[in-house]
Parts: structure tokens; C-alpha cells; sequence
């Protein structure tokens, strides 16, 4: 294309080439946005990531239509928990109490399992469904550049900014970009198009707090309405 998007953005307007960027949507899947996943059957109201779907979509086609990079992440586990970590590991001790690797029977009949890949539990929601031509990563950790073959993609690529959608903001996608930043990834989270259960009613959310982090020191933020009239003004303009 040979052009850059600029976005209106926190704490400054930021800019990117869409050659050389990639949308990363972090973790939409049945466990985390899903009636009868992992999030549902611990009790959490899910509301806030099921709101996440129509603004996700409506970047997702933007971006693709832009020809820019689609990269999805999936946490999920081998079935004996052997990519989990040890009895003492603090990834297993602090997913147990979320049922990590429970058997369960999923709303479409299927037999599954809590976090464990594979199953209807670990698959994206389907309204988000990934194209041939995005890129699926399966990590065991909440930061999607821990041992997977993210960095050697983008890298391959060329990719130099990451835009971020996704759940959640303080865990899976704050863990994501602190990686990218350490990496020199230019990462700018899409505020509307993440979200966080965590005190997620009380009157600054941890939806917040991140947003806040990454400004500061990580990245920047910005409105997935931005982005997409940058980029349907890119396209028109060619």
C-alpha cells in the first residue's frame, strides 16, 4: 500500500503502515466469552466480553479487506495438564479454583474439557471464526509470545505494530503487549474492542488500570472507529 494510517490515540496520535501491521485478537473463545465455558460455569457474568463480539467483527473486516495480517491466540492446555506447569507452578494453582482440564459437557452436546485444546471449550466463538488466511497461535500461558511461534511470524512479515482486541484486558492482553513492548512492537489497544471481569463493576475497573499502564510506558489506546475510517479512508484513496 505503501501509505500509513494516522489514528486519534492516547496519550498522542499514533500512526502505522498496514504492511507492516497485525490485528492480534486475544483469546475469544468458548472458555472466556461463551455461555457454558470456563468464565460461565465459575459464576462470572460474561456480559462484557460477549459485548466485545460486533466491535471485533467490524474491525476484523476492515482490517482484512486492508490486507492487514490477522493473527488469533487460544489459551489452552494439552489434556493431562502437562503444558501447565507443575503441582507448584502458580499458572496450576491459580487455574484450579477455574476448574483447569474438567470435563464438562458442552451447550452443543459435545464432550469437553475446561481450557484443554481441541474441544468446543477452546475453539473461537463462531461469529469470530478465523479465515484460512489468519494465523491460529495455541499458548499455555497468558502472554501469547511465551513459547510459541508468534515473534518468528510477525518477524517473517516484517510486522512492527500490533493492534489488540480481545479478553482480557488485565490479564491475556496486558501480559501480550508488555512481551511486544519488550520486543519493540508498537502495540495500540483498541479500548472498546477489549474487557476485563475483574472488578468489572466497581468504579475503576481493571479494564481501566491497564489502559492506563500501557499509555504510560507500554503503548497507546485507541477507538476501534478510528482505526477502521483510517483505514476505509486508505483504501478509498488508492
Amino acid at each position: 500500500m505503501g501509505s500509513r494510517c494516522s489514528i486519534a490515540a492516547k496519550p498522542e496520535p499514533v500512526s502505522f503502515d498496514p504492511d507492516r501491521t497485525a490485528v492480534i485478537v486475544i483469546d475469544m473463545q468458548h472458555d472466556f466469552g461463551s455461555r457454558g465455558g470456563m468464565f460461565d460455569l465459575a459464576g462470572l457474568d460474561i456480559s462484557p466480553i460477549e459485548r466485545l463480539v460486533q466491535p471485533i467483527s467490524l474491525v476484523l473486516d476492515t482490517a482484512r479487506k486492508a490486507g492487514l495480517l490477522i493473527v488469533y491466540t487460544k489459551q489452552e492446555h494439552n489434556s493431562d495438564l502437562s503444558d501447565a506447569g507443575n503441582d507448584d507452578a502458580p499458572h496450576r494453582i491459580k487455574h484450579r479454583r477455574m476448574n483447569i482440564g474438567r470435563a464438562v459437557t458442552a451447550p452443543d452436546g459435545s464432550e469437553s474439557m475446561v481450557l484443554v485444546r481441541d474441544t468446543w471449550n477452546t475453539a473461537i466463538v463462531p461469529a469470530l471464526a478465523p479465515r484460512p488466511t489468519d494465523v491460529v497461535i495455541s499458548k499455555h500461558r497468558y502472554s501469547a509470545f511465551f513459547e510459541t511461534p508468534l515473534d518468528a511470524i510477525l518477524r517473517a512479515r516484517r510486522t512492527n505494530t500490533l493492534l489488540f482486541v480481545g479478553a482480557t484486558t488485565s490479564i491475556c492482553v496486558e501480559s501480550t503487549v508488555r512481551d511486544a513492548t519488550f520486543r519493540d512492537y508498537r502495540s495500540i489497544v483498541l479500548r472498546d474492542c477489549t474487557a476485563e471481569l475483574i472488578s468489572a463493576d466497581a468504579a475503576r475497573s481493571n479494564h481501566e488500570a491497564p489502559l492506563l499502564t500501557i499509555e504510560l510506558l507500554f503503548g497507546w489506546t485507541a477507538h476501534s472507529n478510528d482505526v477502521i475510517e483510517a483505514l476505509l479512508a486508505m483504501s478509498a484513496a488508492a
